[in-house]
């Protein structure tokens, strides 16, 4: 980069954030956004033109952020440390959400639970079935990932996931996976895990609150449509 064009990047950048420490993110586009998170990784770099090009690619700022690493280092001027940070940005999310919910009761917000799901969730590529388990007073103690890659019948160990639930003295559970492909519409795999998961629960007196499938920006509720 020419002496010039470093000076321009520079100063480029202090004005985004010092826009951001004025007023936050109000009136940033969001290439400006994502220009200013790439630049974590990579401190010297022109972020402009890569953080616009994966902005084309994959249509949104939250599915650059929800991007596959691979598709992510096909955009021209990304690299291993951009990625990393922008996969940090998604968890980090998640854990901050998760401890919002964990401060109150989840019958008290469960808009914030959903939020909560889609966020830990709902970007995922592959399948992942949770389990929420709950005290007395429906607040958060412990958020287990049950299962991982194709959920189905054998994926799932009722055993397993009560045992757990013993460890922590938990009262009830919601449990949540994702569907990738986006369709909210529950399988006959997702209605007889339910069954078997809330017929083991039942046996050992823990409430089976919910159980919600989730995608990037949707969920469904087993409980609220009668399927539990």
């Amino acid at each position: 980069m020419n002496p010039d064009r470093k000076k321009h990047t520079a100063g480029h950048r202090r004005r985004l954030r010092e826009r951001f420490a004025r007023s936050g993110l109000k009136g940033f586009h969001d290439h400006e956004i994502l220009e200013l998170l790439l630049a974590f990784g990579s401190p010297r770099a022109d972020l402009k033109e890569p953080a616009k090009e994966a902005l084309a690619k994959f249509g949104s700022l939250k599915d650059v952020i929800d991007a596959p690493p691979g598709l992510l280092a096909e955009v021209r001027g990304l690299g291993r440390k951009n990625i990393i940070g922008l996969h940090l940005v998604r968890e980090v999310a998640a854990r901050y959400l998760e401890g919002r919910v964990r401060e109150r009761p989840v019958a008290g917000s469960p808009g914030a639970v959903f939020d909560y799901l889609r966020q830990a969730l709902g970007g995922l590529s592959r399948e992942v079935f949770l389990a929420v388990f709950l005290n007395t007073a429906n607040k958060i103690i412990e958020v287990e990932r049950v299962a991982e890659g194709t959920v189905n019948r054998a994926a799932i160990h009722p055993r397993e996931v009560i045992a757990s639930a013993l460890k922590c003295n938990a009262s009830r559970v919601i449990f949540a996976h994702n569907h990738p492909a986006g369709s909210m519409r529950p399988s006959d795999d997702d209605i007889e895990i339910t069954a078997r998961l809330k017929k083991a629960c039942r046996a050992v007196e823990i409430d089976l609150l919910d159980h919600v499938i989730v995608s990037a920006d949707n969920y469904f509720s087993l409980a609220e449509h009668g399927l539990l």
